[in-house]
Protein backbone atom coordinates (compact mmCIF):
# COMPACT_ATOMS: atom_id res chain seq x y z
CA UNK A 1 0.00 0.00 0.00
CA UNK A 2 1.32 3.20 -0.72
CA UNK A 3 0.45 7.26 1.08
CA UNK A 4 -2.81 8.09 -0.09
CA UNK A 5 -3.91 10.70 -2.80
CA UNK A 6 -6.48 12.98 -1.99
CA UNK A 7 -8.16 12.73 -5.13
CA UNK A 8 -11.68 11.14 -4.66
CA UNK A 9 -13.02 8.38 -6.39
CA UNK A 10 -15.61 8.68 -8.55
CA UNK A 11 -16.56 5.56 -10.32
CA UNK A 12 -19.79 3.40 -9.65
CA UNK A 13 -20.09 6.11 -6.67
CA UNK A 14 -23.86 5.81 -7.13
CA UNK A 15 -23.94 1.77 -7.13
CA UNK A 16 -21.39 1.32 -4.65
CA UNK A 17 -23.25 3.70 -2.08
CA UNK A 18 -26.01 1.97 -2.37
CA UNK A 19 -25.16 -1.09 -1.99
CA UNK A 20 -23.30 -0.35 1.09
CA UNK A 21 -26.74 1.24 2.54
CA UNK A 22 -28.14 -1.95 2.02
CA UNK A 23 -25.79 -3.83 4.29
CA UNK A 24 -25.40 -1.16 6.84
CA UNK A 25 -22.00 -1.49 7.69
CA UNK A 26 -21.09 -0.64 11.30
CA UNK A 27 -19.40 3.24 11.48
CA UNK A 28 -15.70 3.14 10.68
CA UNK A 29 -13.63 3.85 13.54
CA UNK A 30 -12.13 7.53 13.15
CA UNK A 31 -8.92 8.33 12.22
CA UNK A 32 -6.94 8.33 15.36
CA UNK A 33 -8.43 4.97 17.11
CA UNK A 34 -7.37 3.64 13.90
CA UNK A 35 -4.21 5.07 13.70
CA UNK A 36 -3.84 3.99 17.49
CA UNK A 37 -4.86 0.45 16.30
CA UNK A 38 -2.41 0.02 13.50
CA UNK A 39 0.03 1.20 16.09
CA UNK A 40 -0.75 -1.84 17.93
CA UNK A 41 0.77 -4.26 15.59
CA UNK A 42 3.45 -1.85 14.42
CA UNK A 43 4.61 -2.84 17.83
CA UNK A 44 3.93 -6.36 17.67
CA UNK A 45 5.87 -6.84 14.00
CA UNK A 46 8.43 -9.01 15.05
CA UNK A 47 6.16 -11.27 16.62
CA UNK A 48 3.77 -11.39 13.68
CA UNK A 49 6.61 -12.50 11.38
CA UNK A 50 7.61 -14.94 14.28
CA UNK A 51 4.47 -16.71 14.07
CA UNK A 52 4.77 -16.79 10.34
CA UNK A 53 8.18 -18.69 10.01
CA UNK A 54 7.21 -20.82 12.70
CA UNK A 55 4.09 -21.81 10.34
CA UNK A 56 6.52 -21.96 7.71
CA UNK A 57 8.64 -24.15 9.57
CA UNK A 58 5.74 -26.91 9.31
CA UNK A 59 5.75 -27.96 6.04
CA UNK A 60 2.61 -28.70 4.71
CA UNK A 61 2.35 -30.12 1.20
CA UNK A 62 -1.01 -30.87 0.05
CA UNK A 63 -0.29 -34.61 -1.06
CA UNK A 64 0.89 -35.28 2.67
CA UNK A 65 -2.17 -35.54 5.00
CA UNK A 66 -0.01 -36.35 8.10
CA UNK A 67 2.06 -33.14 7.47
CA UNK A 68 -0.93 -30.69 6.90
CA UNK A 69 -2.89 -32.39 9.86
CA UNK A 70 0.10 -31.59 11.96
CA UNK A 71 -0.10 -28.01 11.02
CA UNK A 72 -3.94 -27.87 11.31
CA UNK A 73 -3.74 -29.58 14.60
CA UNK A 74 -1.33 -26.51 16.03
CA UNK A 75 -3.35 -23.45 14.23
CA UNK A 76 -6.45 -25.27 16.66
CA UNK A 77 -4.60 -24.60 19.62
CA UNK A 78 -3.79 -21.55 18.63
CA UNK A 79 -7.10 -20.16 17.54
CA UNK A 80 -8.49 -22.01 20.76
CA UNK A 81 -6.14 -19.76 22.71
CA UNK A 82 -8.22 -16.70 21.14
CA UNK A 83 -11.63 -18.02 22.64
CA UNK A 84 -12.21 -19.94 19.23
CA UNK A 85 -14.20 -23.54 19.00
CA UNK A 86 -12.26 -25.50 16.91
CA UNK A 87 -13.63 -28.63 14.73
CA UNK A 88 -12.16 -30.62 12.14
CA UNK A 89 -14.20 -32.17 8.72
CA UNK A 90 -12.12 -35.08 8.25
CA UNK A 91 -10.84 -36.43 5.46
CA UNK A 92 -9.67 -39.83 3.90
CA UNK A 93 -7.55 -38.70 1.19
CA UNK A 94 -5.91 -35.26 2.25
CA UNK A 95 -5.53 -33.05 5.33
CA UNK A 96 -8.45 -32.79 7.62
CA UNK A 97 -10.47 -28.73 7.36
CA UNK A 98 -9.81 -26.86 9.98
CA UNK A 99 -12.61 -24.95 11.22
CA UNK A 100 -13.07 -21.86 14.03
CA UNK A 101 -15.68 -20.27 15.47
CA UNK A 102 -16.02 -17.29 17.18
CA UNK A 103 -18.74 -16.52 19.33
CA UNK A 104 -19.42 -12.28 20.08
CA UNK A 105 -21.35 -10.15 22.68
CA UNK A 106 -23.74 -9.07 19.73
CA UNK A 107 -26.19 -11.27 17.59
CA UNK A 108 -25.69 -11.28 13.71
CA UNK A 109 -24.30 -12.62 11.08
CA UNK A 110 -20.48 -14.19 11.36
CA UNK A 111 -17.46 -12.86 8.92
CA UNK A 112 -15.98 -15.90 7.38
CA UNK A 113 -12.38 -15.49 7.30
CA UNK A 114 -11.35 -18.18 4.21
CA UNK A 115 -7.66 -19.19 3.76
CA UNK A 116 -5.82 -22.99 2.86
CA UNK A 117 -2.53 -24.14 5.27
CA UNK A 118 -1.30 -26.55 2.46
CA UNK A 119 1.36 -25.62 -0.18
CA UNK A 120 2.74 -26.53 -3.44
CA UNK A 121 6.03 -27.38 -2.12
CA UNK A 122 6.76 -30.82 -1.59
CA UNK A 123 8.02 -32.44 1.66
CA UNK A 124 11.53 -31.93 2.46
CA UNK A 125 12.11 -28.51 0.70
CA UNK A 126 12.65 -26.60 3.52
CA UNK A 127 16.45 -27.46 3.69
CA UNK A 128 17.57 -25.83 0.31
CA UNK A 129 14.57 -23.06 0.90
CA UNK A 130 15.19 -21.95 4.30
CA UNK A 131 13.22 -19.97 5.88
CA UNK A 132 15.12 -16.56 6.67
CA UNK A 133 15.01 -12.86 6.60
CA UNK A 134 16.91 -10.55 4.09
CA UNK A 135 16.88 -7.20 3.42
CA UNK A 136 13.39 -6.56 4.96
CA UNK A 137 11.77 -9.25 3.80
CA UNK A 138 10.81 -13.14 4.99
CA UNK A 139 11.59 -16.01 2.70
CA UNK A 140 10.76 -19.60 2.75
CA UNK A 141 7.68 -22.12 1.04
CA UNK A 142 4.11 -20.61 1.20
CA UNK A 143 5.36 -17.59 3.43
CA UNK A 144 3.32 -15.49 1.06
CA UNK A 145 1.07 -18.27 -0.12
CA UNK A 146 -0.71 -18.28 2.59
CA UNK A 147 1.21 -18.54 6.06
CA UNK A 148 1.21 -15.56 6.39
CA UNK A 149 -2.58 -14.88 5.64
CA UNK A 150 -2.86 -17.12 8.98
CA UNK A 151 -0.61 -15.45 11.13
CA UNK A 152 -2.50 -11.94 10.18
CA UNK A 153 -6.23 -13.78 11.22
CA UNK A 154 -4.67 -14.61 14.38
CA UNK A 155 -3.23 -11.32 15.10
CA UNK A 156 -6.29 -9.43 14.08
CA UNK A 157 -8.12 -11.50 16.46
CA UNK A 158 -5.90 -10.90 19.23
CA UNK A 159 -5.83 -7.01 18.71
CA UNK A 160 -9.72 -7.49 18.17
CA UNK A 161 -10.16 -8.89 21.82
CA UNK A 162 -7.70 -6.49 23.20
CA UNK A 163 -9.69 -3.50 22.25
CA UNK A 164 -13.02 -5.07 23.55
CA UNK A 165 -12.51 -6.98 26.60
CA UNK A 166 -11.36 -10.15 25.73
CA UNK A 167 -14.63 -10.32 23.64
CA UNK A 168 -14.89 -9.95 19.60
CA UNK A 169 -17.45 -7.22 18.40
CA UNK A 170 -19.03 -9.85 15.80
CA UNK A 171 -18.92 -13.16 15.24
CA UNK A 172 -15.97 -14.67 13.49
CA UNK A 173 -16.05 -18.15 11.48
CA UNK A 174 -12.72 -18.88 10.74
CA UNK A 175 -11.98 -21.90 7.80
CA UNK A 176 -8.84 -23.36 6.59
CA UNK A 177 -8.71 -25.54 4.19
CA UNK A 178 -5.93 -28.80 3.23
CA UNK A 179 -6.90 -28.61 -0.90
CA UNK A 180 -6.67 -25.34 -2.11
CA UNK A 181 -3.60 -25.92 -4.10
CA UNK A 182 -5.05 -29.07 -5.62
CA UNK A 183 -8.35 -27.56 -7.24
CA UNK A 184 -10.72 -27.67 -3.06
CA UNK A 185 -12.81 -30.94 -4.42
CA UNK A 186 -13.18 -32.12 -0.94
CA UNK A 187 -13.25 -28.41 0.59
CA UNK A 188 -15.44 -27.03 -1.65
CA UNK A 189 -18.99 -27.88 -0.30
CA UNK A 190 -17.63 -26.94 3.07
CA UNK A 191 -16.59 -23.03 1.86
CA UNK A 192 -19.85 -22.37 -0.03
CA UNK A 193 -22.33 -24.11 3.21
CA UNK A 194 -20.43 -21.43 5.78
CA UNK A 195 -20.18 -18.75 3.20
CA UNK A 196 -24.23 -18.78 2.74
CA UNK A 197 -24.18 -18.39 6.82
CA UNK A 198 -21.89 -15.47 6.47
CA UNK A 199 -22.01 -11.43 6.02
CA UNK A 200 -19.29 -11.58 4.21
CA UNK A 201 -16.58 -13.26 2.83
CA UNK A 202 -12.55 -11.92 3.63
CA UNK A 203 -9.87 -14.10 2.02
CA UNK A 204 -6.40 -13.98 3.25
CA UNK A 205 -5.07 -15.06 -0.46
CA UNK A 206 -1.63 -12.75 -0.72
CA UNK A 207 -1.97 -9.10 -2.27
CA UNK A 208 -1.38 -8.28 -6.01
CA UNK A 209 1.87 -6.55 -6.61
CA UNK A 210 4.37 -4.27 -4.49
CA UNK A 211 1.78 -2.04 -3.83
CA UNK A 212 -0.41 -4.77 -2.02
CA UNK A 213 -3.78 -4.54 -4.19
CA UNK A 214 -6.38 -5.94 -3.01
CA UNK A 215 -8.30 -8.64 -5.31
CA UNK A 216 -12.11 -7.68 -6.62
CA UNK A 217 -12.19 -10.01 -9.27
CA UNK A 218 -10.56 -13.51 -10.73
CA UNK A 219 -10.97 -15.57 -13.52
CA UNK A 220 -12.71 -18.75 -13.40
CA UNK A 221 -10.52 -21.70 -14.44
CA UNK A 222 -11.46 -25.14 -16.14
CA UNK A 223 -9.61 -28.03 -16.95
CA UNK A 224 -10.44 -30.00 -20.38
CA UNK A 225 -9.16 -33.28 -21.74
CA UNK A 226 -8.85 -34.09 -25.32
CA UNK A 227 -8.39 -37.44 -26.85
CA UNK A 228 -7.92 -38.37 -30.32
CA UNK A 229 -7.53 -42.00 -31.51
CA UNK A 230 -6.06 -42.99 -35.05
CA UNK A 231 -4.84 -46.12 -36.81
CA UNK A 232 -1.35 -47.43 -36.25
CA UNK A 233 0.85 -48.76 -38.92
CA UNK A 234 4.12 -49.55 -39.97
CA UNK A 235 6.00 -45.89 -40.71
CA UNK A 236 7.93 -47.91 -43.52
CA UNK A 237 5.82 -50.46 -44.69
CA UNK A 238 2.30 -49.49 -44.30
CA UNK A 239 2.28 -45.52 -44.01
CA UNK A 240 -0.58 -45.01 -46.35
CA UNK A 241 -2.51 -47.22 -44.25
CA UNK A 242 -2.29 -45.49 -40.90
CA UNK A 243 -4.18 -42.20 -39.62
CA UNK A 244 -1.94 -40.53 -37.63
CA UNK A 245 -3.50 -38.75 -34.03
CA UNK A 246 -0.87 -36.69 -33.49
CA UNK A 247 -1.68 -35.26 -37.05
CA UNK A 248 -4.95 -34.88 -35.85
CA UNK A 249 -3.80 -33.40 -32.37
CA UNK A 250 -1.85 -30.82 -33.68
CA UNK A 251 -4.67 -29.66 -36.01
CA UNK A 252 -7.16 -29.51 -33.34
CA UNK A 253 -4.28 -27.70 -31.35
CA UNK A 254 -3.77 -25.11 -33.78
CA UNK A 255 -7.61 -24.60 -33.91
CA UNK A 256 -8.42 -24.48 -30.37
CA UNK A 257 -5.69 -21.51 -29.98
CA UNK A 258 -8.09 -19.62 -32.12
CA UNK A 259 -10.81 -19.43 -29.62
CA UNK A 260 -8.27 -17.19 -27.42
CA UNK A 261 -10.43 -14.06 -26.88
CA UNK A 262 -7.77 -11.75 -25.24
CA UNK A 263 -10.39 -8.83 -24.71
CA UNK A 264 -12.77 -10.86 -23.02
CA UNK A 265 -10.84 -12.25 -20.57
CA UNK A 266 -10.78 -15.82 -22.26
CA UNK A 267 -7.59 -17.80 -22.70
CA UNK A 268 -7.31 -21.37 -23.54
CA UNK A 269 -3.37 -23.36 -23.52
CA UNK A 270 -2.44 -26.68 -24.53
CA UNK A 271 -0.04 -26.95 -21.29
CA UNK A 272 0.60 -31.44 -21.77
CA UNK A 273 0.55 -33.25 -24.84
CA UNK A 274 1.44 -36.97 -25.33
CA UNK A 275 1.17 -39.50 -27.65
CA UNK A 276 2.79 -42.63 -30.12
CA UNK A 277 4.75 -45.04 -29.37
CA UNK A 278 7.90 -45.41 -31.39
CA UNK A 279 9.30 -43.34 -34.40
CA UNK A 280 8.45 -46.38 -36.59
CA UNK A 281 5.21 -46.12 -35.67
CA UNK A 282 2.49 -44.20 -37.23
CA UNK A 283 0.64 -42.97 -33.63
CA UNK A 284 -2.84 -43.98 -32.90
CA UNK A 285 -3.38 -42.32 -29.85
CA UNK A 286 -2.69 -38.66 -28.71
CA UNK A 287 -4.11 -36.94 -25.55
CA UNK A 288 -4.01 -33.43 -24.84
CA UNK A 289 -4.72 -31.31 -21.51
CA UNK A 290 -6.06 -28.01 -21.63
CA UNK A 291 -6.14 -25.07 -19.02
CA UNK A 292 -9.39 -22.77 -19.78
CA UNK A 293 -9.49 -18.97 -18.12
CA UNK A 294 -12.64 -16.99 -18.34
CA UNK A 295 -13.15 -13.52 -16.86
CA UNK A 296 -17.33 -14.14 -16.77
CA UNK A 297 -19.76 -16.95 -16.22
CA UNK A 298 -21.45 -17.36 -19.13
CA UNK A 299 -18.42 -17.23 -21.35
CA UNK A 300 -17.48 -20.50 -19.28
CA UNK A 301 -20.73 -22.21 -21.09
CA UNK A 302 -19.14 -20.38 -24.35
CA UNK A 303 -16.18 -22.30 -24.60
CA UNK A 304 -17.42 -25.57 -23.18
CA UNK A 305 -19.75 -25.23 -26.32
CA UNK A 306 -17.21 -24.73 -28.88
CA UNK A 307 -14.96 -26.89 -27.83
CA UNK A 308 -17.53 -29.48 -27.77
CA UNK A 309 -17.93 -28.58 -31.71
CA UNK A 310 -15.17 -29.16 -32.43
CA UNK A 311 -15.04 -32.18 -35.20
CA UNK A 312 -11.84 -34.44 -36.54
CA UNK A 313 -10.49 -32.64 -39.71
CA UNK A 314 -9.69 -36.65 -40.90
CA UNK A 315 -12.95 -37.83 -40.49
CA UNK A 316 -10.74 -41.20 -39.61
CA UNK A 317 -9.85 -40.09 -36.34
CA UNK A 318 -11.85 -39.98 -33.42
CA UNK A 319 -12.09 -37.07 -30.81
CA UNK A 320 -13.36 -36.61 -27.61
CA UNK A 321 -13.60 -34.20 -25.41
CA UNK A 322 -14.29 -34.12 -21.73
CA UNK A 323 -13.76 -31.68 -18.36
CA UNK A 324 -15.45 -28.04 -17.91
CA UNK A 325 -15.00 -25.08 -15.67
CA UNK A 326 -14.71 -26.08 -12.30
CA UNK A 327 -13.71 -22.99 -10.07
CA UNK A 328 -16.15 -20.08 -11.17
CA UNK A 329 -15.12 -17.10 -11.78
CA UNK A 330 -15.04 -14.63 -9.28
CA UNK A 331 -16.61 -10.99 -10.84
CA UNK A 332 -16.61 -7.97 -9.80
CA UNK A 333 -19.89 -7.76 -8.25
CA UNK A 334 -21.57 -4.09 -6.64
CA UNK A 335 -21.28 -6.07 -3.62
CA UNK A 336 -17.79 -7.25 -3.79
CA UNK A 337 -16.92 -3.54 -4.80
CA UNK A 338 -19.18 -2.14 -2.32
CA UNK A 339 -16.94 -3.95 0.49
CA UNK A 340 -13.71 -2.57 -1.24
CA UNK A 341 -14.59 0.71 -0.61
CA UNK A 342 -14.88 0.03 2.82
CA UNK A 343 -11.63 -1.49 3.15
CA UNK A 344 -10.17 1.41 0.68
CA UNK A 345 -11.58 3.76 3.09
CA UNK A 346 -10.50 2.55 6.38
CA UNK A 347 -6.81 2.03 4.49
CA UNK A 348 -7.36 5.96 3.68
CA UNK A 349 -8.04 6.58 7.49
CA UNK A 350 -4.87 4.94 7.89
CA UNK A 351 -2.58 7.40 5.34
CA UNK A 352 -2.86 4.70 3.06
CA UNK A 353 -3.81 3.76 -0.73
CA UNK A 354 -5.61 0.59 -1.20
CA UNK A 355 -5.56 -0.51 -5.22
CA UNK A 356 -7.77 -3.02 -6.62
CA UNK A 357 -6.88 -5.72 -9.05
CA UNK A 358 -8.88 -8.20 -11.63
CA UNK A 359 -6.62 -11.36 -11.49
CA UNK A 360 -6.13 -14.64 -14.01
CA UNK A 361 -5.63 -17.13 -10.68
CA UNK A 362 -8.47 -18.40 -8.77
CA UNK A 363 -8.76 -19.17 -4.63
CA UNK A 364 -11.67 -20.63 -3.10
CA UNK A 365 -13.17 -16.59 -2.90
CA UNK A 366 -14.34 -17.63 -6.42
CA UNK A 367 -16.97 -19.74 -5.07
CA UNK A 368 -18.34 -17.56 -2.02
CA UNK A 369 -18.70 -15.16 -4.84
CA UNK A 370 -20.40 -17.32 -7.00
CA UNK A 371 -22.93 -17.51 -4.55
CA UNK A 372 -23.55 -13.56 -4.57
CA UNK A 373 -21.91 -13.62 -0.97
CA UNK A 374 -19.62 -10.12 -0.64
CA UNK A 375 -16.07 -11.13 -0.88
CA UNK A 376 -12.84 -9.67 -0.73
CA UNK A 377 -9.96 -11.06 -1.84
CA UNK A 378 -6.06 -10.70 -2.01
CA UNK A 379 -5.96 -9.65 2.62
CA UNK A 380 -2.98 -11.36 3.04
CA UNK A 381 0.40 -10.31 3.11
CA UNK A 382 2.34 -8.33 0.24
CA UNK A 383 5.41 -10.26 -1.45
CA UNK A 384 6.84 -11.80 -4.37
CA UNK A 385 7.43 -15.06 -5.86
CA UNK A 386 4.30 -17.10 -4.73
CA UNK A 387 5.12 -21.05 -5.63
CA UNK A 388 8.96 -19.99 -7.04
CA UNK A 389 12.17 -20.10 -5.22
CA UNK A 390 12.02 -16.33 -4.13
CA UNK A 391 8.80 -16.46 -2.28
CA UNK A 392 9.19 -13.76 -0.01
CA UNK A 393 6.85 -11.09 1.94
CA UNK A 394 7.62 -7.54 3.07
CA UNK A 395 7.76 -7.46 6.86
CA UNK A 396 7.45 -3.56 6.72
CA UNK A 397 4.06 -4.68 5.19
CA UNK A 398 2.61 -6.94 8.21
CA UNK A 399 0.86 -4.16 10.90
CA UNK A 400 -0.84 -2.30 8.02
CA UNK A 401 -2.26 -5.27 6.83
CA UNK A 402 -3.19 -6.82 10.24
CA UNK A 403 -4.61 -3.15 11.09
CA UNK A 404 -6.54 -3.22 7.83
CA UNK A 405 -8.22 -6.99 8.68
CA UNK A 406 -8.84 -6.08 11.83
CA UNK A 407 -11.35 -3.21 11.19
CA UNK A 408 -12.57 -4.57 8.61
CA UNK A 409 -14.01 -7.57 10.54
CA UNK A 410 -15.50 -5.44 12.94
CA UNK A 411 -16.71 -3.11 10.14
CA UNK A 412 -18.78 -5.09 7.69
Amino acid sequence: MKKAQKKPQKKNRKQIHKKIETRKPAPIASTGEIVSRLNFFVERKDAIAETVRQLVEVESPSDNKQAVDKLGALLAGRFEGLGGHAKFHRMQKCGDHLQVDFAAGRSGKPVLLLGHIDTVYPMGTLPGMPCVVADGRLYGPGVLDMKSGIAMMLYALDGLRTWHNDSLPRPVTILLVSDEEVGSDSSRPITESLARRSAAVLVLEPSYGSKGAVKTARKGVGEYSIKVTGRAAHSGLDFEKGESAIIEMAKQITAISKLVDLKRGLTLNVGLVSGGTRTNVIPAQATALLDVRVARMKDAALIDRQLHALKPFNRKCKLEISGGVNRPPMERTPANAALYKQAADIAKHMGLKLEEASVGGGSDGNFTSSLGIPTLDGLGAVGEGAHAAHESIFLSELPPRAALLAQLIESV
